[in-house]
């Protein structure tokens, strides 16, 4: 039985736009009213993905009165490149990898093994630090929304949104400033909504172009986030 696509909410003003946002504080609270409308009663719980999406789940915490937790997901990097992956690992260390690109890569298996272990431990690493190691919190028929910086190929939110199901999530709503079009057609496979006000259908895509202001979080800038947006 094939799966519905899940529902798209995108701001058709901004389709196909560059530089939308001043920062990522910005473009969390443009999401935060989007999501304000389809949460008006309940309160889902909330992740981010660090290090980008957290200022953007800051945003929306603080509009929506609740707390975020973090889900660490990590793409699978390209030997000799770190911008780009060919794979992610979850929270449980499931795998997902890109055959085709292994494939056209020509990575061996030693070498596909290599990065793999290579992203266990940094997940390992950055649970210890942003989460200090605690258990993923249960989620099991609950409504979550899962928030990053954006989307470029998918694989990490790929693997978030499928680490959220083997958790037994209700519903999943994926909440992200800008994202390719066809990303997002991907995505709306997996999900049951995608939130993104920024899409965008031309290449090269880059996550960084939605934004007059980019630059990389420390961990101590991300742990401060945490902290200030908890509500006792």
């Amino acid at each position: 039985m094939t799966k519905s696509k899940g529902i798209l909410i995108e701001d058709v003003n901004l389709r196909n736009r560059y530089f939308v946002y001043n920062d990522r504080f910005e473009a969390g609270r443009v999401i935060a009213k989007m999501l304000k409308e389809i949460y008006l009663k309940e309160k889902p719980d909330l992740f981010a993905i660090p290090s980008g999406g957290v200022p953007v789940a800051y945003e929306i915490a603080k509009a929506l009165h609740i707390n975020f937790d973090l889900l660490i997901v990590r793409k699978i990097q390209i030997p000799g490149n770190t911008e780009a992956g060919f794979g992610s690992v979850g929270p449980d260390f499931e795998v997902i990898i890109d055959e085709k690109l292994v494939k056209k890569l020509r990575l061996t298996k030693e070498v596909v093994e290599k990065q793999i272990d290579k992203t266990k431990e940094v997940l390992k690493k950055r649970n210890e630090i942003m989460r200090e190691g605690k258990d993923f919190p249960q989620v099991k028929d609950k409504n979550v929304i899962i928030v990053d910086d954006g989307l470029a190929s998918g694989y990490t939110m790929t693997e978030a949104i499928r680490f959220m199901k083997r958790k037994k999530a209700k519903h999943i709503t994926i909440a992200v400033p800008t994202a390719p079009l066809e990303t997002v057609e991907k995505i709306l496979l997996e999900a049951d909504a995608l939130v993104c006000p920024n899409i965008r259908e031309y290449y090269p895509f880059a996550v960084a172009d939605a934004y007059k202001n980019w630059y990389d979080l420390t961990d101590e800038e991300v742990l401060e986030l945490i902290n200030k947006a908890k509500i006792n």
